[in-house]
């Protein structure tokens, strides 16, 4: 490929792509209000529903909730219960599944052997 080649694709890639957006963070006590500005700064990636899950060391605390972040998750009610010094969120564009909290990330399972949160940019299909 040529060098002039190389850089009209390069500028052809520069535009607007639809995908999610993504937030962790891991330390400060009030995790999830980082979190909370991150997803803010990152309402752009998804206007649909966010969510954030938290863990304070021994619980797990997840809030999910259709609409902007800044119309749920600057409510008083629904930051307080995201106890903890680790939070990841979550910004939803759907490309898969309906509308609905059932879609909204972050992902949360009780395990066995522990709790499981996960955010992903992309589809996670079943195996058949």
């Amino acid at each position: 490929m040529f060098e002039a080649d190389k850089l009209f694709s390069a500028e052809a890639d520069d535009h607007f792509h639809d995908e999610c957006g993504i937030f962790g963070v891991f330390g400060p006590l009030d995790a999830a209000t980082i979190v909370t500005l991150g997803l803010h700064a990152l309402q752009h990636r998804g206007q649909e529903a966010a969510g954030i899950v938290s863990y304070d060391g021994t619980q797990f605390h997840a809030e999910r909730h259709v609409g902007l972040i800044g119309d749920t998750f600057t409510k008083q009610p629904v930051l307080q219960p995201l106890k903890g010094t680790r939070a990841i969120g979550h910004t939803r564009y759907a490309t898969a599944g309906g509308p609905g909290l059932s879609n909204v990330q972050p992902f949360f399972a009780e395990l066995a052997d522990g709790g499981l949160a996960i955010a992903h940019n992309g589809n996670i299909t079943p195996m058949r």
